[in-house]
C-alpha cells in the first residue's frame, strides 16, 4: 500500500480541512469514515500476511525463531495510521463523497 501520509504527528490547520464543505464537522466525519475503510483494509491486509506464518502446532521455538511474521508485524506499525492517510486524501481532494439533501419538512401554520 502506497503511504503519502505523514507517519509521524503534525498540527493541521482547521481551514484546510474545512476548505471544500465549508463545514469542519462535515469534513470530520468524511475523515472518519475513510480512515474506518483504510482500517479495515491494512487489518485485513495484516491478517492476510500473518496467515502465511500460522502454524497447527504451539511450538515455543517456533514464537521465538519467526523474524519474518515479527518483521511484517513491525512494517505494518510503522505505517502511518488510517487517520493520518484520510486527512492527507482529504486534503488532497481525493475523496469523493455525497450528502443527502435535507429532508424538507412542512408544518401546518395552526401548530405554530
Amino acid at each position: 500500500m502506497k503511504t503519502p501520509a505523514n507517519s509521524s504527528i503534525i498540527t493541521r490547520n482547521l481551514a484546510d480541512i474545512c476548505t471544500e464543505s465549508g463545514n469542519v464537522y462535515e469534513a470530520i466525519s468524511v475523515i472518519s469514515k475513510r480512515a474506518n475503510q483504510l482500517s479495515i483494509k491494512l487489518k485485513e491486509e495484516l491478517t492476510e500476511r500473518l496467515a502465511e506464518f500460522a502454524s497447527t502446532v504451539d511450538n515455543l521455538e517456533e514464537v521465538f525463531e519467526n523474524r519474518e511474521q515479527i518483521e511484517v508485524s513491525k512494517h505494518f506499525e510503522r505505517m502511518p495510521k488510517p487517520t493520518s492517510l484520510a486527512i492527507e486524501e482529504f486534503i488532497e481532494g481525493k475523496l469523493h463523497y455525497v450528502t443527502p439533501e435535507a429532508e424538507v419538512v412542512a408544518i401546518p401554520r395552526e401548530l405554530f
